[in-house]
């Protein structure tokens, strides 16, 4: 299979106001460079990567890549009534990155001896679980084998779930519901023995590090996290609030039916620690220096649980990252996350000789494959040019 071709499979997995005409195509391409270094990035390659929004896939996209050499580049609007120009700084809903944060803070919890990774749900939520579920480890919930079926949904994002985006989901009726449902049942079901990306393993992390330290979660990241990372402009949404506090680009998301809507306003409440973040890509960019520096975990426990991926047959993620060989020696170790209107990653090779961030404002951004746009940004980034370049 061709590394871009296995690339785009790979990535695929931990991918999420009235009715608009579909974006326009650009009539002149405009791509504003604000950052190039002669010794970074492949930067013809990224500035084409850029070219062409807002398209059918996307009305905006912000692009950092670091490491040796740095780039960074924006494209696209701001909106699809007034066709501003994209803001380069903008906040955005930062999805399944945040799961990022949350196992950062249960491997500190660890560190301090307040957690034990083999530790149980059980016994650290007691009546959480019903008897029908086997002993789950701290771990197991980290690495997305704890065996937990879905929780409580308000709908697909591009169906129902956008008619339902001011209803309130709380965490704790989500994980009620996935109880009810009891665990997955077969001869290779259980806890430990299957990986499968969900929400809800997280959500019930978000549950344990209240429980665990009498804080609430987001002041729990706020403290262990944004600010010694000092990521100023990320933030959690207070509870049910559907908005975006700060500059921003509009997100919007393609209906079943083919209408675009303005997704922006969104109450993002049932994701909490698996999924509400709101960030920018500087600060997303200094999460991954200061996580894969060793700043925010200590080195042996940041090496053994999320640069070691889950010893389960097919496993990809460890704790919170996914591990992609690219070929050439190219190892990836990265979190994709998706919003309706916002798609995002956060990627970087271990050494942090290459670094990529970025928020694509997709169309699709629950979609099963991966946003073109958001192809053509890893591709540049990281992969040499391909001869069709």
């Amino acid at each position: 299979m061709p590394r871009r071709t296995a690339l785009t499979a790979a990535l695929v997995l931990g991918l999420g106001a009235g009715a608009l005409a579909p974006p326009a195509l650009a009539a002149t391409p405009d791509v504003r460079v604000t950052d190039s270094q002669a010794t970074g990035p492949d930067a013809a390659a990224l500035e084409k990567a850029l070219l062409g929004l807002p398209d059918q896939h996307a009305t905006a996209a912000l692009v950092r890549v670091g490491g040796r050499g740095s780039w960074r580049g924006s494209a696209g609007v701001h909106d699809l009534r007034s066709n501003r120009k994209a803001l380069e700084g903008a906040l955005f809903r930062a999805g399944s990155t945040t799961k990022v944060v949350t196992s950062a803070i249960v491997l500190q919890l660890a560190a301090e001896g307040s957690i034990d990774l083999d530790g149980t749900v059980q016994r650290y939520l007691p009546g959480l679980l019903t008897d029908a579920f086997d002993p789950i480890t701290v771990r197991q919930l980290l690495t997305f084998t704890s065996g937990l079926q879905p929780g409580a949904s308000l709908g697909p994002e591009n169906a129902e779930g956008y008619e339902n985006r001011f209803k309130t989901l709380t965490p704790e009726e989500v994980v009620a519901a996935s109880v009810a449902k009891g665990p997955y049942r077969g001869p290779d079901e259980g806890p430990g023995r299957k990986q499968r990306y969900a929400n809800i393993d997280y959500t019930v992390l978000g549950m344990l590090i209240e429980k665990v330290t009498r804080d609430s979660y987001r002041h729990q990241a706020q403290v262990r996290i944004f600010r010694p990372a000092d990521m100023r402009h990320t933030s959690f949404p207070s509870g049910p609030d559907p908005r975006i506090h700060g500059p921003h680009n509009r997100g919007y998301q393609k209906l079943t039916d083919g209408t675009v809507v303005d997704a922006t306003l969104w109450n993002m409440s049932d994701r909490w620690a698996a999924g509400d973040m709101i960030s920018t890509t500087a600060d997303l960019e200094k999460l991954l220096f200061a996580l894969f520096g060793g700043k925010l975990v200590p080195q042996p426990l940041l090496d053994k649980e999320m640069f070691t991926v889950a010893d389960v047959q097919g496993a990809v993620m460890s704790a919170g990252l996914q591990r992609y060989d690219a070929g050439g020696g190219l190892i990836l170790w990265l979190k994709t996350g998706s919003r309706p209107g916002y798609s995002s990653i956060v990627a970087a090779t271990r050494n942090l000789s290459r670094t990529l961030v970025y928020s694509v404002n997709a169309l699709d951004a629950k979609a099963e494959g991966m946003n073109p746009v958001g192809e053509r940004i890893v591709r540049a980034a990281f992969l040499p040019p391909t001869p069709e370049d």
